[in-house]
C-alpha cells in the first residue's frame, strides 16, 4: 500500500511516497481505509524537524526514525476489525485520530479512538474534524466547565481550534469574543461571534469592557515557543480574565510552571481522544450544530501533501487544509 512520508527534517520536499505493507491488527484495532486527513500544526514540529530539540526527543526517541508517516485524523470506511471489537464492522463510515502515521492507504486504529459517521457527512468533513472539534469540546467542557450566559475570549477564532470553539461555545449559550485579523472578521461573524476583534492593530485588551470568564488561547504566538509560557498574547489575556476565572492554553506547554494569578485557573492541554467525545461531536455535526470549514483540499500525493503544508504555513488560512482520495 502506498504511505507518504518524510524521509529527511526541514522542508515539505522531503516527503516521498512509499511501499509499506499493510499494517497487522491486534484484537483491539480496526482496519480503516483512509479517504481523508489533514494538517495540523503539531505536524509542522515534525516536517521542520523543531521537535528535536524538545525533550520529547530523548525520551521517546524511537517515535522520531525516519522514514517517517506523519498525520493524526482519518476518516474512512472500515476493511477489517480485530476479535475484540465491538463497535464498528466492514462497511461502516468512521472519523478517528491515531497517535501518528494516517497519510497511507490502510492505517489501523484502536477501536475506542474511533466513532461512526452517517452518510450526510462527507469524508473530507470528518477527516477535518478529530483534533480540532476534540480539543475544542474538551477545552470548552471538561476544562473549562462552560456555563450558559458566561463570557469566554476566543484567541484565533478563524483557526483550526478556534472557529470551532467559537460555535461550539455559542450553541451553549455564552457571550462569545473572538480574535482575528481584519480579513477574517466577516467569517468569524458568521460563526456567530458576538465581538470581533483585530489584534494586529490594536491591543484587544483594551477592547474588551468587561471581563471574561474563560480565555480559549489557541492563537501560535511566537514568543511563547521558547519557554512554553504565556507571551504576549498570553500576558494579555491574563489581564482580561475576572478573577478566579479559566485561561486554557494549547500553546503555552509549561503553563503548569506559572506562578497563579488572582485565583485564575491556568491549564494547558492536549485532547484525550475518546469515542464518547467523537460520538458527542458527530452529533453535533450531522445536527448542523457544527461545521468544520475546509479552507483548501490538495490530493493524497507526496506533492498534493506537500502543497498542503505550505499553504497550512500561510497565515491567510481559516479553519483546516485537508488531503483527500477523492481529488485523485
Amino acid at each position: 500500500m502506498k504511505a507518504i512520508a518524510l524521509t529527511s527534517f526541514g522542508i515539505p520536499e522531503a516527503l516521498e511516497e512509499l511501499e509499506v505493507p499493510v499494517p497487522t491488527l491486534t484484537d483491539t484495532q480496526v482496519l480503516v481505509e483512509m479517504r481523508a486527513s489533514s494538517i495540523n500544526p503539531a505536524d509542522h514540529l515534525f516536517r521542520s524537524g523543531a521537535i528535536l530539540q524538545s525533550p520529547m526527543a530523548d525520551k521517546f526517541p524511537d517515535q522520531f526514525q525516519l522514514p517517517l508517516v506523519l498525520g493524526n485524523e482519518v476518516a474512512g470506511i472500515v476493511k477489517e476489525v480485530g476479535g475484540n471489537v465491538k463497535h464498528f464492522k466492514p462497511g461502516d463510515r468512521v472519523m478517528g485520530m491515531v497517535q501518528r502515521g494516517s497519510y497511507m492507504d490502510y492505517v489501523a486504529v484502536e477501536e475506542d479512538l474511533l466513532a461512526v459517521i452517517p452518510e450526510s457527512l462527507s469524508f473530507e468533513e470528518a477527516g477535518a474534524a478529530p483534533t480540532v472539534a476534540l480539543t475544542a469540546w474538551q477545552a470548552l467542557f471538561e476544562h473549562g466547565h462552560l456555563q450558559p450566559g458566561q463570557r469566554i475570549l476566543v484567541q484565533a477564532g478563524a483557526g483550526g481550534v478556534g472557529h470551532v470553539a467559537v460555535q461550539l461555545a455559542k450553541q451553549h449559550g455564552a457571550y462569545v469574543i473572538a480574535t482575528a485579523r481584519d480579513y477574517n472578521h466577516d467569517f468569524v461573524k458568521g460563526l456567530c461571534a458576538d465581538e470581533v476583534i483585530d489584534y494586529m492593530k490594536a491591543d484587544f485588551a483594551s477592547q474588551i469592557t468587561e471581563p471574561v470568564d474563560i480565555v480559549l488561547d489557541s492563537a501560535m504566538d511566537p514568543s511563547s515557543f521558547g519557554t512554553g509560557l504565556p507571551g504576549e498574547i498570553g500576558q494579555k489575556s491574563y489581564s482580561v480574565i475576572k478573577d478566579g476565572g479559566t485561561y486554557i492554553s494549547v500553546v503555552a506547554f509549561a503553563l503548569n510552571q506559572y506562578p497563579k494569578v488572582r485565583g485564575i485557573n491556568a491549564y494547558f492541554f492536549q485532547a484525550r481522544p475518546n469515542r464518547s467525545d467523537f460520538e458527542s461531536i458527530v452529533r453535533e455535526m450531522k445536527e448542523n450544530k457544527l461545521t468544520i470549514h475546509i479552507n483548501e483540499a490538495y490530493p493524497f500525493t507526496a506533492q498534493g501533501l506537500l502543497k498542503a503544508y505550505r499553504q497550512s504555513e500561510e497565515s491567510t488560512k481559516r479553519g483546516k487544509i485537508i488531503i483527500s482520495k477523492n481529488l485523485g
